[in-house]
């Protein structure tokens, strides 16, 4: 007999994001309202849910990762949600290819959190994204009806880059401006460790002043409360950009001066 496929009627999904050198995924199956009582009904309370609909929900991270605090080891999880109604708990399971929650087992928990949902905006088909970046930290959301769950991430990306950046420094060959700047500017855009940037953005200005690193040490300066001194070095850097054989986007330095200048009008 010839076989014939049809649609599911939750269709499958997946969402990934990198969150400072971190990769996660999420797998799953989006279930739609479709007219029905979803919270403490379609999904009761009280009882372990697949988060989805068909196999179970899948999370993967390609390092060790604090989920609301607490620390989850590398790796790829099923992932089950306890709904109830006004705390949920979130399941990171060790058991593999589970069709729904059947057959989950508590004893194979890598990790349980709790989380508190949040109202908001309807949402026809269960979707999960990733919101809130920073840097080092982000929150995976569940939204489905008129109800968000975000569960907190965090990863361990600064000191590691910092470390790198540092033994990178004290390799980079003495004609390198590259190299302390691109240091000094992770740290300049992320606000964190001003005093040693300052440090790795002169010796980089020390090699070769450019529209890059004279805008590193503005955003520095900035960030420092030297506004002056901030305004002064941006004026210096976009007129070096233009000058520049090189094309290069003045644009974003342009855009903070005005902002440094208003401020101190």
């Amino acid at each position: 007999a010839p076989s014939f496929s049809v649609p599911r009627p939750s269709p499958k999904a997946g969402v990934t994001q990198t969150i400072g050198l971190t990769d996660f995924a999420v797998s799953y199956s989006r279930p739609g309202v479709k007219g029905r009582v979803i919270w403490g009904d379609l999904v009761p309370y009280g009882e372990p849910w697949r988060t989805g609909a068909n196999e179970a929900t899948t999370f993967t991270a390609s390092t060790d990762v604090w989920v609301a605090g607490q620390k989850l080891p590398a790796g790829t999880y099923s992932f089950f949600t306890i709904p109830a109604k006004d705390q949920w708990t979130v399941v990171f399971s060790r058991q593999k290819d589970l069709w729904g929650a059947y057959d989950y087992k508590p004893e194979e928990d890598a990790l349980r959190v709790k989380v508190r949902p949040t109202a908001a905006e309807p949402e026809e088909w269960m979707r999960f994204s990733f919101e809130n970046l920073k840097v080092d930290a982000g929150e995976l959301v569940l939204r489905w009806e008129k109800l968000a769950l975000p569960v907190p991430l965090k990863v361990d990306v600064v000191d590691k880059v910092l470390a790198d950046a540092r033994a990178a420094i004290a390799a980079a060959k003495p004609d390198d401006w590259r190299t302390p700047n691109r240091a000094a500017d992770f740290c300049a855009n992320n606000d964190l460790n001003l005093a040693e940037a300052m440090q790795w953005a002169k010796r980089s200005l020390a090699v070769q002043e450019n529209y890059y690193n004279l805008s590193a040490m503005a955003k520095l300066q900035a960030k420092a409360g030297n506004t002056k001194e901030a305004i002064e070095l941006a004026q210096k850097a976009v007129a070096a950009g233009k000058a520049s054989k090189d094309r290069v986007d003045t644009r974003p330095t342009e855009r903070l001066l005005a902002e440094w200048t208003a401020k101190k009008l």
